[in-house]
């Protein structure tokens, strides 16, 4: 099948979900005791060909309904680890994530190296991020999820913030293959770099950021290839 690029937004019908799409294969659960970190070199209990799809830094106007309606017409779910002022700037975003079934993770409030902070400092910042996405999603009426997911900004970590988040109960993701969609290139290079990563492990936590222009424009193409090679979606989400 030809693969096309483009930013074209259509979101799909529920019966368009009935088969021939890439789907979400099965709900992996994860609990902050057993699995306070996951991603290289902490390894999910994935079988071969299974991937969790995640994304950073969002949401973007420009880009994430464009990735929403990606994940929508293939009805795959996936992880967005959102930055608590594009949060607080896009709420219907962050809303609609979660109402279309992905999971929200939390990425700082305004994207730190937290390895540069002192740990205090590293950890407020946290608390910031983590605070006014809840505040978006949850009322009064719903209490928020006891486990949230993390992703330290550039995977820069540090032991001492490790240690505290893992005490809180505080899952901390990172990954085991990325698009490197930081960097500029085509949709066709991306996808193509993408693949390579993936056909290589065979299996883990892919990172992209719903962010970038080019990612939006590939990932109809990438989940596409998914489904062409096997590979099934596996989506995460937090223990109740």
């Amino acid at each position: 099948m030809a693969l096309t690029f483009g930013l074209v937004s259509s979101v799909a019908k529920a019966a368009d979900c009935e088969g021939g799409v890439l789907g979400t294969s099965r709900v992996l659960a994860i609990e902050p005791k057993t699995t306070p970190r996951i991603g290289k070199p902490f390894p999910l209990p994935l079988d071969s060909h299974e991937v969790v799809l995640t994304f950073d830094d969002g949401p973007r106007s420009m880009t994430t309904p464009i990735v929403l309606d990606a994940l929508a017409r293939q009805c795959v779910r996936a992880v967005f680890f959102v930055i608590g002022q594009n949060a607080v700037a896009h709420p219907e975003l962050l809303r609609r994530e979660r109402a279309e079934g992905h999971t929200i993770g939390y990425h700082t409030w305004s994207h730190p190296l937290l390895d540069r902070v002192p740990p205090n400092v590293a950890e407020a910042e946290i608390d910031h991020g983590i605070n006014a996405v809840e505040r978006l999603l949850y009322g009064e009426g719903e209490p928020a999820p006891p486990t949230r997911f993390f992703r330290f900004p550039g995977l820069a970590t540090s032991p001492t913030l490790l240690d505290r988040l893992a005490g809180r109960g505080i899952i901390t993701f990172g990954a085991d293959l990325w698009a490197s969609d930081w960097r500029l290139m085509t949709p066709e290079a991306e996808l193509k770099l993408a693949m390579q990563r993936l056909n290589t492990v065979g299996r883990g936590i892919v990172l992209l950021h719903d962010t970038k222009v080019q990612t939006a424009a590939m990932l109809p193409a990438f989940l596409e290839a998914l489904r062409e090679q096997n590979y099934r979606v596996v989506a995460v989400v937090p223990a109740p």
